[in-house]
């Protein structure tokens, strides 16, 4: 049975002293959780701190993007190597905001997605569509062509290290969430996808986030679908007591699978 996996994106949002009394928060109320797995995500600057704030938990950390290359001449970029060596196990990569807000190409994802894998990081490889995509009938394509050209080239037992994050992009900070049964059917066709491309096995054993507005009230009934493995949360990870309600829900969804 796949285990859920809760992470909290806290996008360009915290200066230091609120990254460090969130971090503190969620430790002391969810840091010692194991029936799930849990990240939360900040912005660079803060990475180190929020992971010594966690050392000890069950609270791992992820950057929120990364560069391709180890290290060279890519003036404010952020490489692998460098996320892992200040205590970084995931990194988000492809999430609608890179994409559609600063134009970064499923080939650019791509070379990120393989050199987080080369030096040791846990992506996690976000998809999903477009309003007008989903309206125009084109949900599964676009979700299609993103996965393909996003893992080109990633090994079977590269496959068996990455997240994939559903993020409707319609439903990100809008305040709008996939019903559970749109969220589901999307889950299952990536699931599709993947079982065409390596096999049923390395589908069925892959994590699936679902992420869009993801809130204490619509947690515990997105969670409980059996296609979906856990939850890339927004603004709700911002908080303590909001994210630690999603988690609660999780938990109680893991006790009864």
């Amino acid at each position: 049975m796949r285990r859920l996996f809760l992470a909290g994106n806290w996008k360009m949002n915290l200066v230091r002293s609120e990254a460090l009394a969130l971090a503190q928060g969620l430790v002391k109320e969810i840091g010692s959780a194991t029936e799930v797995d849990l990240a939360v995500c900040p912005p660079f600057l803060y990475l180190e701190v929020v992971a010594a704030a966690v050392a000890g938990s069950t609270i791992k950390v992820g950057a929120q993007n990364m560069y391709f290359e180890d290290k060279g001449a890519f003036t404010g970029e952020v490489a692998g190597p460098m996320l892992a060596d200040v205590g970084c196990t995931y990194v988000i990569l492809g999430h609608s905001e890179r994409r559609h807000v600063l134009g970064e190409a499923d080939d650019l994802i791509n070379k990120k997605l393989k050199a987080a894998l080369a030096c040791g990081l846990k992506p996690i490889f976000c998809v999903g569509e477009l309003l007008e995509q989903r309206e125009a009938g084109e949900t599964e394509a676009v979700v299609r062509q993103q996965m393909e050209a996003g893992l080109a080239g990633v090994p079977v037992e590269g496959l068996a290290q990455v997240t994939i994050a559903y993020e409707p992009v319609w439903a990100i900070g809008t305040g709008r969430t996939a019903t559970r049964e749109q969220a589901s059917a999307v889950h299952a066709y990536i699931r599709e996808v993947i079982g065409g491309a390596y096999s049923p096995e390395a589908a069925e054993a892959l994590t699936i986030q679902y992420g869009g507005s993801v809130k204490p009230e619509n947690a515990r009934e997105l969670l409980a679908d059996p296609q979906i493995d856990g939850a890339l949360v927004g603004g709700a990870s911002l908080k303590v007591e909001s994210f630690t309600a999603i988690v609660g829900a999780g938990l109680e969804v893991a006790g009864g699978r």
